[in-house]
């Protein structure tokens, strides 16, 4: 057990993310996880909202994750990837293969969520120098958000994001307005207007459309309509444009679809998977892509895609993935997310008349109440540990990904916590 002067020394030497070192928001020590339960260091058992940023979605210690990892560690936690494989890789692949939209038929695994973004730009920058032209814009949406990584944060929203302050040093892309048209209400035909200008007016230069399908994530958990996507594809189509998916958030079942694409019945040319791709278990994400895509790529100058991170295919990893997979094959994931979208709808609709709230969007596993003041983060988080629940808000946004495998009364905790903080107004900025 951590004592107070291991915490002390955790205030003052140890960086948490999206946290200050000059007055650090507090931290709850965690002694151990087991299915949707968090149980920190003072024996306080809190019901799990967040599905560990959203990765975990079977919930925490999953004993057929645990046994692929203890069997994978006694023969090969890890080799190199260059000039080698093995056998956790490609059955890794061969089960994406079956599970990705059919077009995409080459997989390159990388080791986080930002790095498999890097990687489809790259892989873009790449085809378009293959075919003798100089190709270096994204054409996206405002209110995106794809990685913390150099090139990621240059096709986040530079204004409204995080990554505000990096404006000056990152390449300066082509950002249009996100869709107004909410994913259950009525398609708005001029939602797709601004997007067809700027790719009409810049088409020689853009390599590749990048977007979040369906589901924005960090910036901002807005829910659009699946015909931005349809028309999207059909004009990077007809313009002759990659079209590059960030499924990173969304991948694996959280929107109610294996892939949030499918709500719109399109296949990208370029797909990012990371985050549940291992159930939680460890890193590891992947950047699949169309043969022609491949192809084009290593015809070009350097023969080949000039990436390799150290730890790409890592086989503990890899095992854990495909084990977690397995999992998801079953498709047992498909009626506990519609358990809890139904459970959202009920719980957390009614909170939209609500004098604090702004806006509530639902979808799959993912309940977003959006108020209209800022969370005072401190106050929020504590507010929800001494409710039983983990729950990290910020900005504005109250949301809940809670593990697939969660049961009625541990989701009546989480939205019965929200409910209870919507109410209180010391709770806000």
């Amino acid at each position: 057990m951590l004592s107070s002067a291991d915490l002390d020394f955790d205030r003052r030497h140890i960086w948490h993310p999206y946290t200050s070192v000059i007055d650090p928001l507090p931290v709850y020590p965690v002694a151990r996880t087991e299915g949707v339960y968090i149980e920190l260091s003072d024996g306080r058992k809190l019901v799990d909202g967040m599905s560990s940023w959203w990765c975990a979605q079977h919930g925490y210690n999953h004993p057929e994750l645990l046994a692929a990892a203890h069997k994978q560690l006694d023969t090969m936690p890890h080799i190199m990837f260059g000039g080698i494989t093995h056998e956790p890789a490609v059955r890794l692949c061969q089960s994406l293969k079956t599970m990705l939209p059919e077009n995409l038929d080459c997989i390159f695994l990388a080791d986080s969520g930002s790095v498999a973004v890097e990687v489809s730009l790259k892989m873009a920058l790449q085809y378009w120098h293959a075919r003798g032209e100089a190709r270096s814009k994204f054409l996206t949406v405002e209110r995106g958000y794809h990685g913390d990584t150099f090139g990621a944060m240059s096709v986040c929203d530079p204004v409204n994001s995080m990554h505000n302050l990096y404006r000056r040093f990152l390449p300066e892309h082509i950002f249009v307005p996100a869709p107004q048209s909410r994913f259950n209400g009525e398609w708005q035909p001029n939602d797709i207007t601004a997007f067809q200008t700027a790719l009409s007016q810049h088409r020689n230069d853009i390599a590749a459309v990048i977007l979040e399908p369906v589901v924005q994530g960090a910036g901002g958990m807005r829910v659009y309509h699946p015909e931005y996507l349809r028309q999207v594809r059909a004009l990077c189509d007809e313009y002759g444009v990659l079209l590059i998916l960030d499924e990173i958030a969304t991948g694996f079942g959280r929107t109610g679809k294996l892939f949030a694409c499918e709500h719109a019945a399109i296949q990208p040319d370029i797909m990012c998977i990371g985050k549940a791709l291992t159930g939680g278990m460890m890193t590891l994400s992947a950047t699949a892509a169309t043969r022609h895509v491949a192809e084009t790529v290593c015809g070009g100058e350097a023969g080949v895609f000039m990436h390799g991170p150290t730890f790409m295919g890592n086989p503990l990893a890899c095992a854990v993935a495909e084990a977690n997979m397995q999992i998801l094959k079953r498709n047992e994931w498909q009626a506990q997310v519609v358990a809890i979208e139904a459970h959202f709808q009920t719980a957390l609709t009614p909170l939209a008349v609500h004098e604090n709230v702004a806006d509530v969007r639902i979808i799959g596993a993912v309940g977003v109440v959006e108020t209209r003041r800022p969370v005072n983060m401190a106050a929020m988080q504590q507010f929800f540990v001494q409710q039983g629940v983990w729950i990290r808000p910020f900005g504005r946004l109250v949301y809940l990904m809670p593990p697939y495998i969660i049961r009625p009364h541990e989701l009546q905790r989480l939205t019965d916590a929200v409910n209870a903080a919507v109410q209180k107004t010391e709770l806000f900025q």
